[in-house]
């Protein structure tokens, strides 16, 4: 991996807090991602499953990790199975880890890990002993994957071979652990979140009029890799004029223009964790009177909506809040009317026209993180805060993101050394 090693406690701690979520006589059961293919003999880079590397640290397909806690012989509290390398692997593939480097990795003895060739034979001496089974699903809200994954052909396998056993959902303790940010995971967002600032920083150099939006990538990309980060957190977003009001933009194939403001949706992926920025720049170096205001309304937004992400908020009181301050910049913009606004439906508030999107989301492993939107903000929750205004008509749009961790006492915007405020960027562009 490009990352530094990361303490194997991190993910010691991690079981050892999902294992106080199990009934007695648990069993949990987990499976790497595939390596997806594409055409001919093709694949897609491998990303390793959230869940599995958050309870394992370990990094590599074809990993497996069963979980105990109550087993009655301790070496099957804690099992991990690996694909076992060989010469011809090593050949072509490269280095695979060795038993050794994997209880470096992941905390768990090298006596309780196994090769995959081995797993049948002992996951039989555990599997009888259990009350009941935890398996796994992506069971995010936003999920539509069509394809079928390692995890889901387990879950198949596992109902045909043991109809009787009882079973039970993993993703709902996932989601309750993960939520919340241990302070070793903080530090590895944080250090996706400094690649970004270096990258925001090497943009604000580099842009300017008749560059073309891939170039921009190109810069994003060669700042990303030069830093051990794996490349973007997500498909980035460099659209400039008109094509900023596309949310999802990413054809990144325009030149920009003079006059023209450019939206930069951009985040760096380190050791799994990633940063979400989005940040809106002026081609020219400097904003127009009327960028400014929509750029100064959209800040202002953003500083207000970050002051609500406190211990104890919930998700719709917050969006619900911070719609109402967006209506009011939109009123002040001149493009929503206060009595028109008086008499609007609740359930289809004028400022959606402007701004469409929610305000937040969860981050961490993933870039839209798993979490509950029941549950009350807690200390150690990591959210976006992305407001937007989006003016069709006239061929712009504005978004500014930053990421801030919820604490006892208020919170933390972990992007704060990232330029934001217009005179800083406008400084930084003609410097």
């Amino acid at each position: 991996m490009r990352y530094s090693p990361i303490d194997s406690q991190l993910f010691v701690q991690n079981r050892q807090r999902l294992t106080q979520l199990l009934p007695g006589k648990a069993m949990v059961i987990l499976n790497a991602n595939d390596i997806l293919p594409t055409n001919a003999d093709g694949t897609l880079p491998f990303r390793q499953s959230s869940d599995l590397f958050y309870l394992s640290g370990v990094d590599q397909e074809e990993s497996r990790l069963v979980l105990f806690p109550e087993h009655p012989d301790p070496k099957f509290r804690e099992v991990l199975f690996l694909r076992e390398t060989s010469e011809l692997i090593e050949i072509w593939e490269g280095h695979k880890l060795t038993k050794a480097e994997a209880e470096a990795t992941s905390g768990i003895p090298q006596k309780q890990i196994y090769w995959n060739t081995q797993f049948e034979a002992i996951f039989t001496q555990m599997v009888f002993e259990a009350q009941v089974v935890f398996l796994n699903a992506n069971e995010h809200t936003r999920n539509g994957n069509e394809v079928e994954t390692r995890e889901a052909r387990f879950v198949a396998d596992f109902k045909r071979q043991y109809p009787l056993h009882t079973l039970a959902r993993l993703a709902p303790l996932m989601h309750q652990l993960r939520a919340i940010k241990l302070p070793q995971e903080v530090a590895l967002l944080q250090q996706a979140i400094d690649i970004t600032d270096g990258m925001f920083r090497r943009l604000l150099g580099f842009v300017k009029p008749g560059v073309w939006e891939y170039e921009i990538e190109a810069e994003m990309m060669h700042e990303f890799l030069r830093n051990r980060s794996r490349g973007a957190a997500y498909t980035p977003i460099i659209a400039s004029g008109k094509n900023a009001c596309v949310l999802h933009y990413i054809e990144n194939n325009a030149q920009c223009q003079a006059g023209e403001v450019l939206l930069l949706d951009l985040g760096a992926e380190y050791a799994n964790y990633n940063a979400d920025m989005t940040r809106s720049i002026p081609v020219s170096g400097r904003f127009t009177p009327r960028q400014r205001a929509v750029y100064d309304a959209v800040l202002r937004v953003m500083r207000a909506a970050t002051q609500l992400l406190v211990t104890g908020n919930i998700w719709d009181n917050y969006h619900r809040e911070v719609g109402k301050i967006m209506e009011s910049e939109l009123i002040g913009l001149g493009l929503l009317d206060r009595h028109e606004v008086a008499k609007q439906d609740p359930d289809a508030p004028l400022y959606k026209k402007y701004f469409m999107h929610g305000t937040s989301h969860f981050l961490g492993l993933d870039v839209h993180d798993v979490g509950n939107k029941y549950r009350r903000f807690e200390p150690g929750m990591v959210f976006t805060c992305e407001p937007g205004i989006y003016i069709r008509e006239e061929g712009l749009g504005i978004r500014l993101e930053n990421n801030i961790l919820i604490t006892e006492t208020g919170n933390i915007d972990l992007m704060a050394n990232i330029p934001v405020e217009a005179d800083e960027i406008e400084a930084l562009m003609n410097a």
